[in-house]
């Protein structure tokens, strides 16, 4: 999932006052209900927070994960497949568009939200800090990446908070047909030349790991999993979202005539599951520390499309101040 900020330590809430202890028994007990908990709804600060974090860090990695694709927009080998790229760009600004809107239900603003970003004080998935190489690589986005997301937010479409759910049915279903996009293209490499089947392992071997690392640290290593849980805000652990991706996964690449990069996959009979090797886990580290092969890159052009869009930001400021002026004035004038 796009949610890895989940796994960063905070500072600690301050102590529910006595006189709330009633309202967050309350609570608690419409979480376990599967109650849905609305914008008006009362709620710990924690789990505010805990959302803000975690909804404004999905967002911001769906805007980020518009460059390493937009790359590709003007290089697709044909109109068809430039068609369905600039789609599927166009979908992950909505699913940006979404999220920011959800989190503003939290009391957070979208103007603080996109400054945290802007700053390199918020975070987003690691996965958007690798180059897109090849053609090949954007069938390799939509395949593991987009593949690895569903498994993480089509759970999310129970999370406890309603908006937060309600956005990730419509996300869900357009990630869904990016996945199906992504494979399709690494199906049609690996039936065309030998140089168009080398460009999709070579395109498989470099985004594996980073997929598997899409799902955080394990569960050992997680440090708001049990609290996440309790609330629902998540339903699986990294691990166990982890292993569903593989044994999912790893069927479709053998089906393609492609093979892991890793010498320790291998069916456990017994459990049904694909075990697979050790992930190197300071690499993650260092991507989220921001020294990832594009972290630099990624914010600098941000940070300039922001820059460069600031008159459109402005015209439509003067525009609803003017709507509002009119809308003021007529009874005015209609009373005249």
């Amino acid at each position: 999932m796009y949610t890895q900020a989940l796994n960063q330590k905070e500072a600690a809430a301050p102590a529910t006052a006595s006189e709330d202890a009633e309202a967050v028994a309350r609570f608690e007990a419409r979480v376990a209900a599967e109650d849905k908990i609305e914008p008006n709804d009362w709620m710990p600060e924690a789990y505010r927070r805990t959302l803000i974090r975690q909804i404004s860090q999905h967002a911001h990695s769906e805007i980020i994960g518009m460059q390493p694709e937009g790359n590709w927009v003007t290089r697709a080998p044909s109109l068809r497949r430039k068609a369905a790229l600039l789609a599927k760009v166009q979908d992950e600004g909505g699913h940006g568009l979404y999220l920011y809107a959800a989190a503003e239900t939290l009391g957070v603003s979208r103007e603080e939200l996109s400054e945290q970003l802007l700053s390199g004080k918020a975070k987003y998935s690691s996965i958007f800090n690798y180059p897109t190489l090849t053609w090949a690589d954007i069938g390799a986005i939509g395949w593991l990446v987009d593949g690895a997301a569903i498994m993480n937010q089509i759970p999310l479409c129970r999370t406890s908070y309603g908006p937060y759910a309600r956005a990730m049915v419509r996300v869900c279903k357009e990630e869904s047909f990016h996945q199906r996009q992504g494979y399709e293209i690494m199906l049609t490499l690996s039936r065309g030349t030998p140089e168009q089947k080398a460009m999709a392992q070579d395109a498989l071997d470099r985004w594996w790991w980073p997929s598997l690392m899409m799902f955080g640290p394990p569960d050992g290593a997680s440090q708001h999993t049990d609290t996440s849980m309790r609330w629902k805000i998540k339903r699986f652990t990294n691990d166990e979202i982890r292993q569903q991706f593989v044994d999912a996964t790893v069927p479709q690449g053998h089906f393609l005539g492609l093979s892991f990069p890793d010498p320790a996959l291998r069916l456990n009979e017994e459990t049904g599951h694909w075990e697979f090797g050790v992930i190197d886990w300071s690499e993650f580290k260092a991507v989220l520390a921001g020294n990832g092969p594009c972290n630099r890159q990624r914010l600098r052009t941000r940070r300039q499309a922001h820059e460069g869009g600031a008159w459109v930001r402005e015209a439509a400021l003067a525009h609803a101040a003017k709507r509002r002026a009119r809308k003021a004035a007529a009874p005015k004038l209609a009373a005249e």
